[in-house]
C-alpha cells in the first residue's frame, strides 16, 4: 500500500467519544495512575464498547510501562482480507491525533513471515485495533505499532507466527522497546454465570501460558472468546521472548455495567512478564 495512506477511525461515536476532549476525559476515567508498572513482555485486553470494557482495559495498561514500539494483534470481526494481515505503512488517526506504523518493523515481519500478507482490507473497517489505540495515545506521547489482523484457526500457524515474531524482535535487540498486544473480548451472550465459568476456563490456560491447552479449551468447551487466536500468537511469541508468568488483572462481564445478567459478554486483562 501507498507508505503515505491514512487509516480513518470506523468506530469513532460508536465504540468510544467522537470529540477528543470527551475521549481523553473517558480514558482517564479508567486509568488508575498510581499503579506499579511491570515491563511486561506482552498484555491481553478486551475491546468492546468503552462503557463495558474501558475499566479492565484501563487498569490493564496502568500496570505495564509502554514502550515505543507495540505489535497490536487483533481478530477479524468484519470478513474481510486475508488470514493473516498486516499494514506496513501509513498512520491511523482517533480523535486523540495520529499513530504512525512503525514501517521498518513492519516491513522485516513481512519480508520474513511465511504466514504474512500485505492487506490493507482486513483493517479499514475492523474495531478490534483501533479502539486500543485511544489509550495507548493517552499514556504514552511518541510510539509507532504494528497492526496484525488475524482469521485463521490452525494452531500450528498462530504459534508459528508467534514464533516469527519473537525471532525477529530477539535478532533484532527490541526486546526491551517491544510489547505485544493481544486483543479479545471473552464469552460472548451467555449468562453470567456460564460466561464466568467458560471464561474461568480459558483465563487459567492463558495463566498458564499453554497456547494448546487454551485452544482445546475453546474448541471443547465452545468458549465463543473472539480473539483466541491473537491470545495463542502472543503467548507463544511472549514464551519465546522468555516469558516466565502471566498475571490476571482484572475480569469483568457487561453484565456488571448494564444490570442484565442474562447475556453478558466477558472481559479480561491480563499481563505477561
Amino acid at each position: 500500500m501507498p507508505k503515505s495512506n491514512l487509516r480513518m477511525p470506523a468506530v469513532a461515536g460508536k465504540f468510544y467519544p467522537q470529540e477528543a476532549q470527551e475521549l481523553r476525559k473517558q480514558v482517564a476515567s479508567f486509568i488508575e495512575e498510581e499503579k506499579d508498572k511491570s515491563n511486561a513482555l506482552a498484555c491481553i485486553l478486551p475491546h468492546a464498547g468503552y462503557m463495558y470494557s474501558g475499566a479492565v482495559a484501563g487498569k490493564t495498561l496502568s500496570c505495564i510501562n509502554l514502550k515505543e514500539k507495540i505489535i497490536l494483534i487483533g481478530p477479524n470481526h468484519t470478513g474481510y482480507g486475508l488470514p493473516f494481515s498486516i499494514m506496513t505503512g501509513g498512520s491511523w488517526k482517533t480523535p486523540l491525533g495520529q499513530v504512525k506504523i512503525d514501517a521498518t518493523l513492519a516491513g522485516h515481519l513481512l519480508e520474513q513471515s511465511a504466514y504474512l500478507k500485505e492487506d490493507e482490507q482486513a483493517h479499514l473497517y475492523e474495531h478490534s485495533l483501533e479502539v486500543e489505540l485511544p489509550f495507548l495515545q493517552y499514556l504514552k506521547k511518541d510510539f509507532e505499532f504494528v497492526p496484525i489482523i488475524i482469521s485463521s484457526d490452525q494452531l500450528s500457524s498462530l504459534k508459528g507466527l508467534g514464533k516469527e515474531i519473537a525471532g525477529l524482535i530477539n535478532r533484532n535487540n527490541l526486546k526491551s522497546s517491544t510489547l505485544l498486544i493481544a486483543s479479545s473480548d471473552m464469552t460472548h451472550y451467555e449468562s453470567q454465570q456460564e460466561a464466568e465459568r467458560k471464561d474461568n476456563e480459558a483465563i487459567e490456560a492463558i495463566l498458564e501460558l499453554d497456547e494448546d491447552k487454551l485452544m482445546k479449551r475453546i474448541t471443547g468447551l465452545n468458549i465463543s472468546m473472539c480473539g483466541y487466536a491473537p491470545v495463542i500468537t502472543v503467548i507463544s511469541a511472549a514464551k519465546a521472548l522468555g516469558a516466565k508468568k502471566a498475571r490476571l488483572i482484572k475480569y469483568q462481564t457487561s453484565g456488571e455495567v448494564t444490570g442484565d445478567t442474562e447475556s453478558v459478554v466477558g472481559y479480561a486483562g491480563v499481563i505477561i512478564e
